[in-house]
């Protein structure tokens, strides 16, 4: 059974630095498609970051694009590295396994299994 783990989510100020992980258990993460997603109160979930099968492919929603760096290791860990985060950052934030080909990387049907959030809170 793939379960994916969020850890790393805190409350921080603007301009601050937190580091999310994801350890996903059950499945090879190498070998496949990993994504962030983000969801702030009162809004759709959206993609953040994804990265691919060898990890030479990311992707980032222009939003946190020069911020935002997505990442694993070799022990199944996914890493999301915010830098210089804002206010607007504030949100639940989603590990993400499966994702679609091309543009269509940050579209939620394509993910076919979340982990179960961790939240960010950044403060002006």
């Amino acid at each position: 059974q793939v379960q994916l783990v969020e850890s790393g989510g805190d409350s921080v100020q603007a301009g601050g630095s937190l580091r999310l992980s994801c350890a996903v258990s059950g499945y090879t993460l190498s070998a496949y498609c990993m994504g962030w997603f983000r969801q702030a109160p009162g809004k759709e979930r959206e993609g953040v970051a994804v990265i691919r099968t060898g990890g030479e492919l990311r992707a980032y929603t222009d939003s946190v694009a020069g911020r935002f760096t997505i990442s694993r290791d070799n022990a199944n860990t996914l890493y999301l590295q915010m830098n210089s985060l804002k206010p607007e950052d504030t949100a639940a934030y989603y590990c993400a396994l499966g994702c679609g080909s091309g543009s269509s990387w940050s579209r939620r049907d394509y993910v076919q299994l979340w982990g179960q959030g961790t939240q960010v809170t950044v403060s002006s």
